[in-house]
């Protein structure tokens, strides 16, 4: 965008300028003497075909160099989001020389460009000055045979200068536009880029959400991958909470990803109350559900701001009270600023518990008819994780709630708990009916309790 702004700024006047000169001095000059005014103006067409070979020459080069920089500014964006691990790799030298490549090449990139464009500009400036002295010599010879007055001659003389050294920034200005024609594909391209998944569909008012859930033979794999669903079939009634346990890949984070339509699925249905969420506005159908990731997500902010996410029209109170259901307003109050502190990008300035507790607040001041944990609990201790669990029983009270977990304590009370297997539902049912069964699920109990 800067180099689309530097040619809009600046190239852009100069072309108007340089057409405006041509036209007004051009006139003058068949005016005073044709005869001088074709010569005076031969260079012109040799210019701009030259100013269209050069761009042509020009666009993949400068092309290459948009890439480069998006290379280096990526690799330098992932090196300070993740020195903490390059850090305790003690891989600064390496990524200090990953850094050195991309430069290097960006550097070599440019100057490709340079060599080219630097070409044009003493070109322009043979085919100026090839026009001048045909001025001056056919012009000086019209005047001292009488057929062009002295003054008429001059007037030539000077408007030559006025007519073709304006072309010499030309050169600059088919630099400018074609950087910014190179920046603006990139741009244009971003823009244009379709949608996986259809923006409209049929309202749902948050109200009129009871939570009923149910997918019928779904089955969704990634691109490139194996299944990571495999013809899963299952209901969830409303008011009810499910949870969903399996080893890691199993398909439960994906199951969650389909409820909220960040994809859909490869083949059968996802219902909510009866309703494919394929058929629904899908701002609607996340307004009516409450999602808190593995990987909890904080704005660079303060807390407050962080909870009020969830529903920025609530209050003060309304957040103090969603602090205090996810067992976060205790920390809360003894920050520096209390509620008012600010948390850093991506809340960095706190513990992963922290973090994963201001996620659940914010999901719980939404109050969505719907909520969905996705390891919510997994990076607290356990006398939070118990205390947060004494919070969920009262949050869950009333709304659907899905559930993923990998630790089964948090998810013993779930009214039915699903185990998946490679992308397929192995077993169901409660805690104590899956515990003697003796099945999968039996398995990871013993495996977590030592039993």
């Amino acid at each position: 965008m800067n180099q689309l702004e530097r040619f809009l700024n600046g190239g852009a006047n100069m072309l108007i300028q340089v057409f405006s000169t041509v036209l007004l001095v051009g006139a003058v000059f068949f005016y005073i003497s044709p005869s001088v005014a074709v010569l005076a103006m031969l260079p012109i067409p040799f210019i701009l075909a030259g100013a269209f070979f050069y761009q042509f020459r020009l666009e993949p080069l400068y092309a290459g160099v948009r890439e480069q920089a998006s290379a280096i500014s990526s690799r330098l964006s992932n090196n300070l989001s993740g020195i903490a691990t390059i850090k305790s790799y003690v891989a600064e030298d390496r990524e200090a020389e990953a850094i050195r490549a991309e430069s290097l090449a960006y550097t070599r990139a440019n100057a490709k460009a340079i060599k080219v464009s630097a070409a044009f500009i003493p070109i322009i400036r043979m085919a100026i000055l090839g026009g001048f002295l045909a001025t001056l010599v056919v012009g000086g010879k019209m005047a001292l045979a009488g057929t062009l007055g002295v003054g008429s001659f001059s007037v030539l003389v000077f408007l030559t200068q006025r007519l073709l050294w304006p072309l010499t920034g030309l050169a600059e200005t088919v630099d400018l536009y074609q950087r910014a024609m190179a920046s603006a594909a990139r741009v244009l391209d971003l823009l244009e880029t379709p949608a996986s998944l259809a923006r409209a569909g049929a309202p749902l008012p948050r109200g009129r959400v009871r939570g009923e859930l149910r997918l019928e033979g779904v089955t969704f794999a990634y691109p490139g991958r194996e299944p990571a669903l495999r013809d899963v079939t299952l209901t969830i009634p409303a008011g009810t909470t499910a949870a969903f346990v399996g080893a890691t890949g199993s398909g439960k984070s994906t199951l969650t990803k389909l409820l909220l339509r960040f994809y859909d699925p490869s083949s059968g249905r996802v219902l909510l109350d009866g309703r494919d969420v394929r058929e629904l506005d899908p701002r609607d159908l996340r307004r009516a559900i409450g999602y808190v990731a593995q990987d909890a997500f904080l704005f660079h902010g303060s807390a407050r701001e962080n909870i009020a996410y969830g529903d920025p029209s609530k209050g003060p109170e309304a957040v103090a009270e969603a602090a205090r259901a996810a067992e976060a307003d205790s920390f809360l109050r003894n920050l520096p600023e209390g509620y008012d502190t600010l948390i850093g990008e991506r809340g960095q300035k706190l513990s992963g518990g922290q973090r994963q507790r201001l996620s659940i607040a914010r999901a719980v001041l939404k109050d969505p008819p719907v909520l969905v944990l996705d390891e919510a609990t997994s990076a607290v201790d356990n006398e939070t994780e118990a205390a947060i669990q004494r919070s969920l029983e009262r949050i869950v009270v009333g709304r659907t709630t899905i559930m993923v977990a990998h630790r089964l304590s948090t998810i013993v009370k779930a009214d039915r708990i699903f185990v998946l297997e490679n992308g397929a539902v192995a077993e169901s049912g409660t805690h104590p009916e899956l515990v003697a069964r003796g099945g999968a699920y039996a398995a990871l109990w013993r495996v977590q309790t030592g039993g």
